[in-house]
């Protein structure tokens, strides 16, 4: 008699997600103890020797709730009655911008990258679901978000590759079905079910509505379009690496000239620059490193200004992003007012962007630079 069905569509997903691997690769499981990671890492630990590799897991503690240290613990030594080894429970801060989610966010990705390096991990496996999928596609809508945003979460990461997720084509459901055929007890994280929490509200109250009304199938059809919307975004991408490479002129340098007057011209900024923090008159003097001049980044604007807007955005965000600007804090309004520079210009002054960058448009260029 063969596994019970769910437990078997796990164990098939975790197969052909890891089928590139080199025999004698080590793999991690990310592992919360809920149902999702905890039936992904039961079925790592079933198929890896079989296929001929190292599974190991971390549990991260994020220290949020009281008890945790106890939690993560108690998420090993399950990990390691699967057979799991190594496996590793590590405690991180939960610190920074943007929210706790976010923050959490950052400080696990950051904790599971260190546990991979050490280990000499290649591929890390993360335990989303379909529905999970569904959820950050609504987040995305509801923020009013672009399409690499709504395109969800990819089955392999851009961080190299290393991180999967084998179970983007299950349903929650299946997961707590392949648990309990195989008598594990998932945790059920009290932060899932708190409404404080814009996640936890588009699961148990949003989602729910949706199939209610709508009918049944919406978190597979969210699913879908993410998938639709990330083989547009990833072609777009790709044309915009091409792009930037095209309009970038190198570095320039800006400053002061021979007369000791600031080169750049300072004139009224438009309405659009001022809300995303341009300058606010022609008197104010650029900052200069002790040459009296600072490096910027070089863009020539008719080549921009040939460009489809959805591939120029795209272009504009990597080199503010290549200037200094923090991915986290740069948003559609930032670059809005970059693109600005280019298609409405009309004397502005610079425009100011998160990260300390300055953008200014002189001689045919957009000039991004730290001040």
């Amino acid at each position: 008699m063969g596994p019970h069905p769910a437990v078997a569509a796990v164990r098939v997903a975790v197969r052909r997600s890891v089928a590139d691997l080199a025999p004698g690769s080590r793999i991690l499981v990310a592992c919360s103890g809920g149902a999702d990671s905890t039936a992904l890492a039961a079925a790592t630990a079933f198929e890896a020797p079989r296929a001929g590799f190292q599974a190991g897991a971390v549990t991260v503690d994020h220290g949020l709730q009281p008890g945790s240290d106890e939690r993560a613990r108690a998420v090993a030594d399950i990990l390691r009655g699967l057979g799991l080894r190594p496996v590793e429970a590590v405690r991180v801060d939960v610190t920074g911008g943007g929210g706790p989610e976010a923050a959490a966010r950052r400080a696990r990705y950051t904790a599971l990258d260190e546990a991979a390096d050490r280990l000499g991990a290649c591929a890390v496996l993360l335990g989303h679901t379909r529905d999970d999928q569904a959820e950050t596609v609504l987040l995305g809508l509801a923020r009013g978000s672009g399409a690499r945003s709504l395109a969800g979460m990819p089955p392999r990461s851009v961080r190299g590759g290393r991180y999967r997720r084998p179970l983007l084509a299950l349903t929650r459901s299946t997961t707590e079905a392949a648990c309990e055929a195989e008598g594990l007890r998932p945790w059920a994280d009290p932060h899932n079910s708190d409404p404080s929490y814009a996640r936890s509200r588009v699961r148990h109250q949003v989602l729910p509505l949706l199939e209610r009304e709508l009918g049944p199938g919406v978190a597979a059809a969210l699913a879908r379009t993410a998938d639709l919307l990330r083989d547009d975004a990833d072609a777009l991408d790709a044309w915009a690496d091409r792009a930037y490479a095209e309009c970038v002129l190198g570095q320039v340098l800006e400053g002061r000239d021979n007369q000791g007057r600031d080169n750049e011209r300072r004139e009224a900024p438009g309405r659009a620059g001022q809300e995303a923090g341009a300058g606010q008159g022609p008197t104010e003097r650029a900052p200069t490193d002790g040459d009296g001049a600072s490096p910027a980044l070089g863009l020539a604007v008719d080549r921009l200004e040939a460009l489809p807007a959805g591939v120029r955005r795209r272009v504009l965000r990597r080199a503010a992003l290549a200037a200094g600007c923090p991915g986290t804090d740069l948003f559609a309004v930032h670059v809005a007012a970059l693109e600005s520079l280019v298609t409405q210009w009309h004397g502005q002054a610079w425009v100011d962007l998160p990260g300390g960058v300055r953008v200014t448009r002189r001689d045919g260029q957009l000039r991004l630079r730290r001040v």
